[in-house]
């Protein structure tokens, strides 16, 4: 009688696995190549197929690229808003007077002018803290001057 070698028993396999639930190009171009291999020589694939599944794996790849395309727009939106805005301090923002007790521009309309000495965070958005006191958000800028160049 012959005997099994004990190397080929299943317990001596290797026991951990890295589990992916995605499918990515590499696997589906595996796939393919896999099933072109070992299709039925008197049977082969159709046109209709194979044009199928070239079409589907081009789509897959341009998803991908799309998804990476939006993961950098992502991460590059995300940059903190007093980063984005440190460039204004020393500059000179002009602004139209704020009334203080309705929070909208004073009437009649009056163009203020001072320095930014910081820039801060409120809720998300840029706050910008002037010499005279007065603390205005980004969208209220009228114009950036730079005294230094004159």
């Amino acid at each position: 009688m012959t005997s099994i070698d004990p190397s080929y028993y299943l317990s001596n396999q290797n026991q951990s696995r890295e589990v992916n639930n995605s499918l990515g190009k590499d696997e589906f171009l595996k796939i393919l190549m896999t099933q072109l291999k070992n299709q039925d020589p008197l049977n082969p694939m159709e046109d209709k197929e194979f044009i199928s599944q070239m079409t589907t794996f081009s789509s897959l790849e341009q998803m991908m690229n799309m998804s990476n395309s939006i993961d950098t727009l992502v991460q590059n939106q995300t940059v903190s808003p007093v980063i984005q805005y440190s460039h204004l301090i020393g500059k000179e923002v002009s602004y139209y007077r704020i009334d203080e007790k309705t929070g909208e521009v004073a009437e009649p309309k009056e163009i203020l002018t001072s320095e930014v000495k910081a820039i801060s965070q409120k809720n998300g958005y840029a706050v910008i803290e002037l010499e005279n006191e007065t603390n205005i958000f980004t969208d209220e800028v009228l114009r950036i001057n730079d005294p230094s160049a004159e």
